[in-house]
């Protein structure tokens, strides 16, 4: 099965609020079926009202990219998840993951005791999709994106993810192949690519300021795409046809000039 291509934005909230929401209402009226948002305590709003906001103001599909399950229990971050998908009425999809790199010091700063060992973390990642099955009954259904990388990741994601996308930094198109080669099938679940790179823009709440966009065009990584929108739907399409990749996610600040990779390709 060939899915249709669907992209995504993840849109933090970098300058005053009234410039946000009009940013929302630009990425809805460029053909862009999700709207986005990370999970940063503190340097961020919430999801949940930054979420709920962007579904009152357009049509857009709205989701977490992506929940870091140490921050919260399993049960209140699925409560949050039920919520958007029934304020959203249907348009709200979880994505969630163990954490980015660095997250131990994050939970410690804010005072989160007890931080977490990897195992605990994915364990708190199945207890919250769980948790979230048994709030939305059998009425409903939230997708659920899961972040991975590991073995057990991967495996847990098969098993309960909708959507799976890789936690990738400089790995090779080759390797992430093969990782992407486990889900593709007709009853494998949606594959996402995060493309933080574009360019040489680093997009913030995506990848490391740190990121080096010349060092992942050496290696032939997946992270980045070409600044010409052409030759970004050329690769694009590669990337469906070898790889099964028909979800893409960029940031926010080419959401527009992406616009016309969106109306080539969407749907």
């Amino acid at each position: 099965m060939v899915r249709p291509f669907r992209f995504g934005v993840v849109a933090p909230l970098m300058t005053d609020v009234p410039a946000w929401r009009d940013r929302a209402r630009r990425i809805a009226d460029s053909g862009y079926s999700t709207f986005l948002v990370a999970d940063f305590p503190l340097t961020q709003p919430a999801p949940a009202p930054m979420l709920a906001t962007v579904a009152a103001l357009t049509d857009m599909r709205v989701g977490t990219w992506v929940y870091a399950s140490p921050f919260r229990p399993a049960w209140l971050t699925a409560w949050e998840a039920h919520s958007l998908t029934v304020l959203t009425d249907g348009r709200f999809e979880m994505g969630i993951g163990t954490g980015r790199p660095g997250i131990e010091d994050e939970l410690r700063d804010r005072g989160i005791p007890g931080v977490p060992a990897p195992h605990a973390r994915l364990a708190g990642v199945r207890q919250t999709v769980e948790a979230l099955r048994e709030f939305d009954g059998p009425d409903r259904h939230t997708p659920v994106a899961m972040a991975v990388q590991g073995p057990k990741a991967r495996a847990l994601a098969a098993e309960v993810a909708d959507i799976v996308t890789f936690a990738l930094g400089d790995q090779p198109r080759d390797e992430v192949a093969l990782l992407a080669s486990e889900f593709r099938g007709d009853e494998g679940p949606e594959l996402a690519l995060a493309v933080p790179v574009i360019g040489d823009y680093v997009a913030p709440h995506m990848a490391p300021p740190t990121t080096d966009p010349a060092a992942l065009r050496a290696v032939d990584a997946l992270t980045v795409l070409p600044e010409d929108p052409a030759a970004a739907i050329e690769e694009i399409q590669r990337r469906r046809e070898e790889i099964g990749f028909s979800y893409f996610v960029f940031g926010a600040d080419y959401a527009e000039k992406f616009a016309p990779v969106v109306a080539k390709l969407a749907g």
